[in-house]
């Protein structure tokens, strides 16, 4: 069976993926693919953050009545990641690859250390305190992040 951490961890990966093919673009000077390929990267982060945010975030904290935990932290990243993305896309877009590579590799740490938290202390606590929502909570997630 399928749990909220392996869900979201390969969720994770994928958005791993598509960050690095960006990379891999700016670093080969295709400025069209870096667009491009930041732009895909960017949507399935941010759907990712959603899809946390008003759906996994929400029934997690009703069911353990913990609002000003990890779920709280994780909201005030997404928030700083998010300027981040959009700093990166306004980089690539007036072609200033010296800025969005330094924005970049901020990102990517947050990201790394973000990702730790929550596949090592809030996924897991999902999958401890939402046994009887996960079918549901999954398929929403699923689709959630498929319609991104």
């Amino acid at each position: 069976m399928t749990t909220i951490r392996t869900f979201m961890t390969d969720d994770h990966r994928h958005c791993d993926d598509l960050f690095a093919e960006s990379e891999l673009a700016v670093a080969a000077g295709n400025a069209q693919a870096a667009i491009a390929a930041f732009g895909h990267f960017r949507l399935a982060t941010l759907a990712h953050f959603d899809s946390e945010e008003k759906t996994l975030f929400p029934t997690f904290e009703a069911k353990t009545g913990m609002t000003m935990g990890p779920t709280q932290v994780m909201r005030m990243e997404h928030a700083q990641m998010r300027t981040l993305l959009d700093e990166a896309r306004d980089a690539l877009a007036a072609g200033n690859r010296d800025d969005f590579l330094g924005i970049a590799e901020t990102l990517l740490i947050m990201m790394q250390q973000h990702n730790m938290k929550e596949e090592n202390v809030l996924y897991p606590m999902c999958d401890q305190h939402l046994p009887g929502e996960t079918p549901e909570l999954l398929a929403r997630l699923e689709t959630e992040l498929a319609e991104a």
